[in-house]
């Protein structure tokens, strides 16, 4: 008898479980931001939302929760209730960097349900027009030959552009002093101006000056020249292979959040990445999309375990601290 009633309530859990997969959603999800408006990742975020909508069947609301450095919007969704109406929006920094530099309430890796690979956005080792190098190599070649006096712009102490100078300096066997400043527009605005010497930013970021002109581009840093810039050669065709650096976006969900809501937002993402105006827009923005195999939970997995594992050495090594 017993096991009749145990095999009767399982059959009735498993009906639950069933029902609720095919209700989900019934009510809007929160995609949090851990950014203000504006910025390359809550762009990025409104693009998908308004795109998962159509094979949701729910609105996705962007909730802006700003403030140290992304940890706080993040660790709002690592404390959210795993029912899969709260999704975080995050990249490299703030789920690889940020575990390095803080001491965080939350595990940037373990805590959190892979759902997908958004895109990447290589950086671009740029310079103010002035400097007289004509490739990479040159560019090198110069700082080491002003290592007293040339500098890097940054958009601040522990972001990706000061991360990436660090990685510059590990592989190139150079030395320049960083200037930190209140976002990557700020930096950009000095190294125009002739203000600072060099930059590894955002090709979002960088490639609208490149095209104007007021900058110089030496090289992406990807194993692929980017589709928006392909006049730009690579690190690896400029001369120095393994200088790859992306600051890649990605959906996460608390932990615990039943597979077959993973497996239904997944869906939604490749149907919104497979959608040629997101595409055109992502695109836009200097972002590159993944082939549609590895937008897959398990490969964002292995990704970001990968990525933790090459960056934090670096960064501790570097003693870079979180403000």
């Amino acid at each position: 008898m017993t096991r009749l009633l145990a095999a009767a309530l399982l059959a009735a859990l498993t009906g639950v479980a069933s029902a609720t997969a095919q209700t989900y959603p019934s009510r809007p999800i929160t995609m949090v931001v851990p950014y203000a408006a504006g910025g390359p990742t809550d762009t990025i975020a409104r693009i998908m939302a308004e795109k998962m909508r159509g094979s949701l069947g729910q609105t996705i609301i962007v909730e802006n929760v700003t403030g140290a450095a992304g940890t706080i919007g993040v660790g709002k969704v690592a404390r959210a209730a795993p029912d899969g109406y709260t999704i975080s929006i995050g990249h490299w920094g703030t789920h690889v960097v940020n575990g390095a530099i803080y001491a965080l309430q939350y595990d940037v890796l373990n805590d959190f349900e892979p759902v997908a690979m958004i895109a990447t956005n290589p950086q671009i080792i740029v310079a103010k027009k002035a400097v007289p190098a004509k490739d990479l190599k040159e560019l090198i070649a110069w700082l080491k030959a002003n290592s007293a006096t040339a500098t890097q712009g940054t958009a601040g102490h522990g972001s990706g552009s000061h991360v990436s100078g660090v990685y510059l300096q590990k592989i190139t066997g150079t030395s320049f002093q960083f200037v930190p400043y209140r976002g990557a527009g700020p930096a950009m605005q000095d190294l125009v101006a002739g203000q600072i010497d060099i930059m590894v930013d955002q090709a979002a970021n960088s490639l609208p000056q490149v095209r104007a002109g007021t900058i110089k581009a030496y090289a992406v840093t990807d194993k692929m020249r980017l589709a928006a810039a392909p006049d730009i050669p690579t690190v690896d065709e400029a001369g120095v292979p393994g200088l790859h650096i992306s600051i890649w976006h990605a959906l996460w969900m608390p932990k615990g959040t039943p597979k077959d809501i993973i497996a239904r937002l997944n869906a939604a993402v490749m149907d919104a990445l497979a959608d040629a105006g997101a595409r055109q827009r992502l695109a836009e923005l200097g972002q590159e999309i993944p082939p549609r195999e590895q937008q897959s939970p398990q490969v964002l997995f292995a990704y970001h375990k990968a990525e933790i594992e090459k960056w934090w050495p670096i960064i501790k090594a570097a003693n870079i601290k979180g403000e």
